[in-house]
């Protein structure tokens, strides 16, 4: 069980962004490098895109989403309204996300 998943809303919590908040998109797994993650209006960068007729795709400057590494993400916890960590806790035979700061369950 991973400690973000896609759909989590999370806060920047270092870089270009700090402090903005956006929901998980995707979730681009990688051993070596480590875990990165999509976050919409989050990591905008600008890509010159060049056209391709047979797809109907428009040649140009585009703005898309980065990856941004995990480490520099934390999870929204709206009762604090500031980024939290994320602990496991077994309840009723089911291992569960929990806020570290508040022991809540994550997605109730």
């Amino acid at each position: 069980m991973r400690k973000l998943i896609k759909g989590d809303e999370v806060v920047v919590i270092a870089g270009k962004d700090k402090g903005k908040r956006g929901k998980i998109t995707a979730v681009i797994f990688n051993e070596k490098k480590g875990d990165k993650f999509l976050v919409s209006g989050i990591n905008m960068i600008k890509k010159h895109q060049k056209p391709n007729p047979q797809l109907g795709v428009q040649g140009g400057i585009v703005e898309q989403e980065a990856p941004i590494a995990v480490s520099n993400i934390a999870i929204f916890n709206p009762e604090t309204s500031k980024g939290d960590r994320v602990g496991f806790e077994v309840k009723d035979g089911n291992k569960v996300r929990v806020f570290k700061s508040t022991k809540k369950v994550i997605g109730e």
